[in-house]
């Protein structure tokens, strides 16, 4: 591990390979297999997470989660999240347990199951519908009992096909990298079941996304900055669109160290229930960026931010996302979406589900090895708001329209975890 550090070969060598940089714009969607969500419970420094996402049609938000979070030689640890919101009413449920006797389950095959005394999630694949079966009683006032069902036309991706695809690499060597950061998800998910939370039963039928996600490094070597977008609505049928974007610290880049800020997005668009486009995009630093000159657009950008002064960073009042790429389904030649959130300021804030530390929410361990690092300071934004999601798919969409505008909602984040 590291080492591209002590090398001696050409110090502007890249040693950050972007896994958007690795296919072309027909080669993007890459079909999940069943060991891409197999959990690894990999030694080291890795963390590996399982995230469930939904909405109710009146726009609850629940999360589940899964994290598995080995730091060198010490023993694991293991979390189970549970996460309810109402935008409408600001109620939540919150509750972060760590857990014992955890196990991934199902078998030397196949362990896309796991099993913890407190938990089980269980995967199944029978009569052609794949879902998770999730059981749960992390405390003693909070019960879990929901199934999470993949929409039969929306399939599982990664970014690009193959043992490598989703995978972004770093270190000088691909094939022997000093680390990697892998996402794969189910992009649209039909969830039914109840959390029950003293002895109330919060309905959570609607609909989502699934995300398992590995770090395979330090967090704070991996990115200085994340964004996150999730974008559900019950019209078209079911439309969905989904991204994912890492900001590499300046360590990692194009020509070594001191030339990261690397930007790596990944996304897709769901429409009539369909998985109709995969996208990804590298922005590299000090590089304009044009929507115009490229067939692929998937990004997040920051508009008119302001210090928060309780973080010291420079936070969005508003974000806008955006999609294009090559329809993969018959009757389009090309799909794009973008939709921009008012999230307000600092003083003054839209949808704000909780600012969080995140020194203070993740495993011990990793906090003390996280926190000694001079300038690392990771706080993430979480916000949920109603939203309108701009489509425009020739051919998709109904009475020969090329554009629609969709109501849904969005559940979006924004991570900083150190200056660029």
């Amino acid at each position: 591990m590291f080492s591209s550090i002590f090398s001696t070969g050409d110090p502007k060598a890249a040693n950050f390979h972007p896994v958007t940089s690795a296919y072309r714009p027909e080669e993007l969607y890459g079909p999940l297999e069943p060991e891409d969500l197999q959990w690894t419970c990999a030694g080291g420094f890795v963390s590996e997470t399982q995230t469930f996402y939904q909405f109710t049609e009146e726009g609850l938000l629940i999360m589940l989660q899964v994290i598995h979070a080995s730091v060198g030689v010490w023993y694991p640890t293991v979390q189970f999240v549970v996460h309810v919101y109402d935008p409408k009413t600001k109620e939540r449920v919150w509750s972060s347990t760590n857990v014992s006797n955890f196990s991934a389950t199902g078998g030397k095959e196949d362990k896309r199951s796991c099993k913890a005394k407190e938990f089980t999630v269980v995967h199944s694949d029978a009569g052609g519908s794949e879902s998770y079966t999730i059981t749960a009683q992390p405390a003693k006032d909070l019960q879990v009992s929901v199934v999470v069902t993949r929409a039969a036309d929306a399939p599982g991706w990664k970014l690009g096909k193959g043992p490598k695809g989703g995978r972004s690499f770093f270190g000088r060597d691909p094939d022997s990298p000093d680390g990697y950061v892998v996402h794969r998800f189910w992009p649209r998910t039909h969830t039914s079941g109840h959390i029950v939370y003293k002895g109330k039963a919060i309905s959570v039928d609607g609909s989502g996304m699934l995300v398992h996600a590995i770090q395979g490094m330090r967090p704070n070597l991996v990115a200085c900055r994340w964004n996150f977008a999730h974008f559900q609505s019950e019209a078209l049928g079911g439309t969905s669109a989904i991204m994912m974007e890492l900001t590499t610290t300046r360590a990692h880049g194009p020509e070594g160290m001191g030339s990261g800020n690397v930007k790596v997005n990944i996304g897709s668009i769901v429409v009539g229930g369909k998985l109709v486009a995969v996208t990804g995009e590298t922005h590299l630093p000090r590089v304009p960026e044009k929507t115009t000159e490229r067939p692929v657009v998937s990004r997040a950008t920051h508009l008119e931010p302001q210090k928060d002064p309780e973080t010291e960073y420079q936070v969005p009042t508003k974000i806008e996302f955006s999609w294009r790429g090559p329809a993969i389904v018959d009757g389009a030649q090309e799909v794009s979406a973008s939709l921009t959130t008012d999230v307000g300021t600092p003083q003054a804030p839209i949808g704000l589900i909780q600012k969080v530390d995140f020194l203070g929410e993740i495993p011990s361990a990793i906090k003390g090895v996280v926190s000694y690092v001079a300038g690392v300071k990771p706080y993430i934004y979480q916000w949920a708001n109603p939203a309108k999601l701009t489509l425009r798919a020739k051919g998709l969409l109904p009475d020969g329209q090329e554009e629609v505008v969709v109501d849904g909602w969005l559940n979006n984040e924004a991570t900083f975890i150190c200056e660029p």
